[in-house]
């Protein structure tokens, strides 16, 4: 697949819409000198090209109860098999990210529990019942420093 070439207004457009996806087109219009209409079909375009895969609302996890994040390292006992366990892990709804990775570990799971308990038991029931999971190394999330959107730079006019 070739790569959808950006150009300044491209990124001052996903600049302003990563930061804050509910901006209204006009503003951004207004921000680069050019049309409402101008930025609708760039952003359409930007879809189109797989630039932007979508938009969404962030909820804080604590204020839906969800007091515990953990990272999990898992440890594949066949790397080939790598696909299958995502498979299953995607049918985990407490598991929100799922990162197939170099070095010591074959997949890197982020996951959401309510508490401790329910961590056990995700792990115990949920996680140890996957076949080709031969290990997992749990850690803990003692505070998030700080989350962002990619950055996308841009020269604003």
């Amino acid at each position: 697949m070739a790569q959808f070439q950006l150009d300044n207004i491209d990124r001052i457009i996903l600049a302003s819409l990563t930061s804050n996806a509910r901006k209204p087109y006009l503003e951004i219009a207004r921000e680069c000198g050019i049309s409402g209409a101008a930025i609708h079909q760039r952003v359409h375009k930007l879809e189109e090209n797989g630039v932007i895969t979508g938009s969404r609302l962030m909820v804080k996890p604590q204020a839906l109860g969800l007091g515990v994040c953990v990272f999990i390292n898992i440890t594949l006992s066949e790397t080939g098999k790598y696909r299958e366990v995502i498979d299953r892990l995607r049918k985990i709804p407490e598991v929100v990210e799922c990162h197939f990775v170099t070095g010591k570990y074959s997949l890197l799971v982020k996951v959401f529990c309510q508490n401790n308990e329910e961590l056990i038991k995700v792990i115990i029931k949920d996680f140890q019942t996957i076949p080709y999971i031969e290990s997992t190394d749990t850690v803990i999330v003692l505070d998030t420093a700080f989350e962002r959107p990619l950055l996308v730079k841009g020269n604003s006019k």
